[in-house]
C-alpha cells in the first residue's frame, strides 16, 4: 500500500471514529450537548484535528441526520413492498416511521432537532429526497384516482409528514404515562382522514 492510499485510509478511519464518539455523546447527553471540544476529548485527538474533517459539529449532525434517514428509508421500503394499494402503502409506511421514531429515539432526536427540513435542505440531501419521494408515489396514485386530481401532492407530503412527526413528538415529550392503545387510535383516525381526504 502507498503512502497516498494509507494516508486515505488513515482519513477515512479518523473521520468514522468522530462520528462514532459524536454518535455516543448524542446517545448520553443528547444532541444539544455535543460539542467539538468533547468530540476531540472523547478520541483523544485535538479539536484542530475534528476540524479537518468537519466544518463544524452542525456538519456533524447533518451526516447522523443522513444516517438516521438512510435507516428510516430501509425500514419505509420494507414496509411500503409489504403492501399493494397506495393506501395500504401509506398506512404501513406511517406505522414504519413511528416504531423508527421510537426504536431509535436518538436518531429521531438528531433528525429533526430543528424540525422539519426545509424543501431546500430536502432537495440537496439525497437521503431526504429519498424519503420525499418514497411518500409521494401512493399520494400521487391516490390524487390521480380521486376526485380532486389537482391537488397539490407536495402539500399533502408536507401535511403527512407534518401530523406524524407531530404525532411522535407529542409522545416523545410526554410523561411516561403509557398510552400505547390511545396512540394506535390517534394513529389510525390521522390515516383514516388522511387517505379518505384524498379521495373525496
Amino acid at each position: 500500500m502507498g503512502i497516498a492510499e494509507r494516508k486515505k485510509r488513515h482519513k477515512e478511519e479518523v473521520r468514522a471514529s468522530i462520528l462514532e464518539a459524536a454518535w455516543q455523546l448524542v446517545v448520553q447527553d443528547g444532541w444539544q450537548a455535543l460539542s467539538i471540544r468533547k468530540i476531540a476529548e472523547a478520541i483523544e485527538y485535538s479539536v484542530p484535528v475534528i476540524y479537518d474533517h468537519f466544518a463544524n459539529k452542525e456538519a456533524i449532525l447533518l451526516e447522523l441526520t443522513k444516517q438516521g434517514f438512510q435507516q428510516l428509508n430501509q425500514e419505509l421500503i420494507k414496509a411500503k413492498n409489504q403492501a399493494n394499494t397506495p393506501e395500504k402503502q401509506i398506512e404501513a409506511m406511517a406505522y414504519a416511521y413511528w416504531k423508527f421514531a421510537f426504536d431509535n429515539v436518538a436518531y429521531y432526536q438528531v433528525m429533526y432537532g430543528l424540525g422539519i427540513p426545509s424543501c431546500e435542505t430536502v432537495n440537496q440531501i439525497s437521503e431526504l429526497s429519498t424519503f420525499s419521494d418514497l411518500i409521494l408515489q401512493p399520494v400521487k396514485e391516490l390524487i390521480a384516482a380521486g376526485k380532486q386530481p389537482n391537488t397539490d401532492p407536495f402539500l399533502k407530503l408536507h401535511t403527512f409528514w407534518s401530523m406524524l412527526h407531530g404525532l411522535v413528538s407529542i409522545n416523545m415529550m410526554g410523561s411516561g404515562e403509557d398510552k400505547s392503545d390511545l396512540n394506535q387510535l390517534v394513529l389510525q383516525d390521522f390515516i383514516r382522514g388522511f387517505v379518505t381526504g384524498m379521495k373525496s
